[in-house]
């Protein structure tokens, strides 16, 4: 990894977060809501600061390389390998496992966790979130068969399911659920921590959103959330991941805080002793 290449790399992901908030949200660049006080997160001005963020981050790493670069090629040793085993291409290595290109998740995260906290914060701030009528009232029109047309409900046993709720009233705390949930999962994947398992808890509500009839943004935010789950090691190095991972360990292997070694990218990159590659 080069100077030069960090920098295309920042520039690829400033084009990927700009593509993503022209393409599927509105109204993200309008200078006339730079700042919006009844939801914060949703004042365009974020757009702006999130992306000087992805170029700094750029920059920065730049100029923590050496001159030279550093060599960055995973390779496999055939001598070493496992029967059976199917290894990954290079590139596919690289993106999921080295810090160095985690300037590549910025984007997705970006976009990801202000859509999920502005959509939390906008439903707790809202009254009849609060009291649990908004969603008793998005239940009854998702278990609704009408007599003519498609039901919003593909799937007899979710309607049952929903049904269940709504006659015991559990939208009166699962509202809280719902909305909260939302709020930490977008400030999880926005500050880098526990990225893998903020997105996957960020699926599961987009599948059951789409479960319940409601397509909206849920099908982009599902699809690009599954990407965040798969690079989980480093999505979230730009951010408080750096730090957690190591601390925290990995299911087949204990933190520093549990008293093991890490298996996670070092904290800070090489700065030097390594030759570039072509």
């Amino acid at each position: 990894m080069t100077r030069q290449r960090t920098y295309i790399l920042t520039a690829i992901s400033a084009g990927i977060y700009l593509l993503l908030c022209w393409a599927f949200a509105d109204g993200l660049f309008s200078l006339s809501n730079l700042w919006n006080s009844d939801v914060i997160s949703d004042s365009t001005i974020w757009t702006y600061a999130l992306l000087a963020l992805i170029v700094v981050a750029g920059v920065y790493q730049a100029r923590k390389l050496p001159e030279s670069g550093i060599a960055i090629n995973p390779t496999s040793d055939a001598a070493l390998a496992t029967p059976g085993q199917v290894d990954d291409p290079v590139w596919w290595k690289l993106l999921l496992g080295n810090v160095y290109f985690s300037l590549l998740w910025l984007p997705l995260r970006f976009f990801i966790g202000r859509e999920w906290l502005s959509s939390g914060e906008g439903k707790v701030r809202g009254g009849t979130w609060k009291t649990g009528e908004a969603l008793a009232g998005y239940w009854t029109n998702s278990v609704s068969v009408p007599e003519q047309g498609r039901a919003p409900i593909t799937y007899g046993w979710y309607r049952d399911f929903l049904q269940y709720m709504l006659d015991r009233s559990w939208y009166t705390w699962f509202a809280d659920l719902v909305m909260w949930g939302e709020v930490l999962v977008g400030i999880g994947i926005l500050v880098g921590a526990l990225v893998g398992i903020a997105a996957f808890f960020g699926t599961a509500m987009n599948f059951s959103f789409q479960l319940a009839g409601t397509t909206s943004s849920n099908p982009v935010l599902f699809g690009l959330s599954v990407f965040l789950i798969l690079a989980w090691k480093v999505a979230g190095y730009w951010g408080l991941d750096r730090y957690l991972l190591p601390a925290l360990g990995t299911p087949w292997n204990r933190g520093s805080l549990l008293g093991g070694g890490h298996d996670v990218p070092p904290v800070k990159p090489a700065t030097g002793g390594a030759l570039r590659t072509n």
